[in-house]
């Protein structure tokens, strides 16, 4: 289905450019398929998926994200590739930072919660530009070509919802790059080349070292939310921090740390940060049904940011879990009025118009979710809404995307598809096959590998000339009952035997039509 275009895809990108090129900062030759305007057009259109994947982006204080912007913009500048670079602040507690393809960088609002200074931010965006600049994620990309024809993978960072592993279609990808994890020698080329970007660019690299000294002894405290977020994929060692001392004697200490200014530009992100924490609490406590203590946390978020239209959402998430579903549905309208280009409240109140009997209401938020980032549940949806109005082309359509997904709606929405199209194409989903016995009686044999059950199959043995191949004959309809899920029947052809066992291969089983259920 989806996961097939996309290998294809990446597949073909080996069709059209050389297998070797010099890298753009470490000036290696090294294996290339991915050419730079492709890598610029991968990091292009999956830029707003993961970010979406990711959490959304931060959009309360503009002056941040434009902060961060000028830092990136500096170091882009004695960067040694150029390339189209962009920042953003994901809103995210976990902290965590991110590169893709084609100088894509993003930063989590939990991260800028934990730097102390400029130096410190400018160190984590140095390393994440060379991951972009030297091409560890294009690298990545075409490991996956030469070894299994496609990096595909299907996932959400994010642990505040309940949308993991449920991202289909060409976004899939998006979120497999935005968590990719680097090999020891990317993880090093990042240290070093990003520490000489600083120097370039007027920051003190010692904050590189103390920064990466941090991250040490805070990997050594399994409660750090490090862990769940720049460890993972930046996993720290006293190996990494020793080879930034090495860089740092070689290319001097000194320059700008910018702390006064750093603290100027998050003071309205630290001032809410107690927020954000009565919102991460409060999606835990949901996800432990305890309603009352969430609904608590979720209006205290409220009190003190009431702009934060994820705290809405979790108003709205509450609702559902307790089947209110117009409750819901008034705060993930408030949530999208304060946002209205993040997914998730689209597709939750999507589903509790479609809880509602809202049918035609639901189809509209859900196709607007999916705009923003396809997901199984809203495509599953519309699939069942398709179908009851007989369009069985977008309800097959709508499933199959779906059934992309390596979730439980995305088996459910496997077992609709083959639902609706078993009936149409039955010789698609169904292994015939002849078989004889020791008498010569010819038997044709249907198994059923899909998970619906058969109630009855339809079929004709046809014989074929043993020099031409063409039918010169063929039986009567024959029919075989009750074939459940993995299971197979038979049922022996009349008035035929065969003389020699090696006469089966002139014998073909033609499925002609199925009827459903036991």
């Amino acid at each position: 289905m989806l996961k097939r275009n996309i290998t294809l895809f990446l597949i073909s990108l080996t069709l059209s450019v050389s297998a070797c090129g010099i890298n753009p900062v470490t000036k290696k030759r090294e294996f290339q398929v991915i050419s730079e305007a492709q890598e610029i057009s991968i990091g292009t259109k999956n830029y707003s998926p993961a970010r979406q994947s990711q959490g959304g982006d931060y959009t309360l204080d503009p002056e941040l994200t434009a902060y961060v912007q000028s830092i990136g913009n500096k170091l882009a500048a004695v960067s040694d590739r150029k390339l189209p670079y962009e920042f953003t602040i994901i809103n995210d507690s976990v902290p965590n930072a991110w590169a893709m393809p084609g100088g894509k960088i993003a930063f989590n609002r939990g991260l800028l919660y934990e730097l102390n200074n400029e130096a410190e931010l400018a160190a984590v965006m140095g390393h994440e530009m060379v991951h972009a600049a030297a091409r560890h994620g294009a690298q990545g990309m075409e490991r996956g070509i030469l070894m299994q024809g496609a990096m595909i993978a299907v996932g959400l960072a994010s642990k505040d919802n309940n949308y993991s592993n449920l991202i289909v279609g060409g976004a899939q990808l998006g979120a497999k790059l935005a968590t990719s994890k680097y090999g020891r020698d990317a993880e090093s080329e990042a240290d070093l080349y990003g520490m000489r970007y600083m120097k370039k660019a007027g920051y003190d690299p010692a904050s590189a070292v103390t920064l990466q000294e941090t991250f040490v002894r805070l990997s050594k405290d399994q409660k750090s939310s490090f862990i769940d977020g720049l460890f993972a994929s930046h996993p720290p060692s006293m190996e990494r921090v020793n080879a930034n001392k090495a860089t740092l004697s070689e290319i001097g200490a000194g320059g700008e740390l910018g702390k006064e200014v750093y603290a100027q530009k998050i003071a309205k992100l630290k001032a809410t940060q107690s927020a954000y924490k009565a919102y991460d609490n409060g999606v835990k406590a949901l996800s432990e049904k305890s309603f009352d203590k969430a609904t608590t946390l979720a209006k205290q978020a409220v009190a003190i940011e009431p702009r934060e239209a994820r705290f809405q959402e979790l108003l709205g998430d509450i609702a559902l879990a307790q089947k209110k579903s117009a409750v819901a549905i008034t705060h993930y309208d408030k949530a999208i009025q304060l946002q209205p280009n993040y997914f998730k409240p689209h597709v939750q109140a999507g589903l509790a118009l479609f809880n509602l009997g809202r049918k035609a209401e639901a189809e509209q938020y859900l196709k607007e979710g999916n705009a923003l980032l396809p997901t199984a549940p809203s495509h599953y949806l519309l699939g069942k809404m398709a179908e009851e109005r007989g369009d069985l082309k977008m309800a097959l359509e709508n499933f199959s995307i779906a059934a992309d997904s390596n979730s439980e709606i995305g088996r459910q929405s496997s077992a609709e598809y083959v639902r609706l199209d078993l009936p149409l194409h039955p010789s698609q989903h169904l292994q015939a096959s002849t078989q004889t016995d020791n008498y010569g009686n010819l038997y044709a044999v249907v198994s059923n590998p899909t998970v619906v059950a058969i109630g009855r199959v339809q079929v004709k043995v046809v014989q074929l000339d043993a020099n031409t191949g063409r039918v010169v004959g063929e039986s009567q309809p024959l029919f075989i009952l009750g074939i459940d899920s993995g299971k197979r029947a038979e049922v022996i052809v009349p008035d035929l035997r065969l003389h020699s066992p090696q006469e089966l291969k002139f014998y073909r089983v033609l499925v002609e039509s199925v009827v459903l259920g036991h």
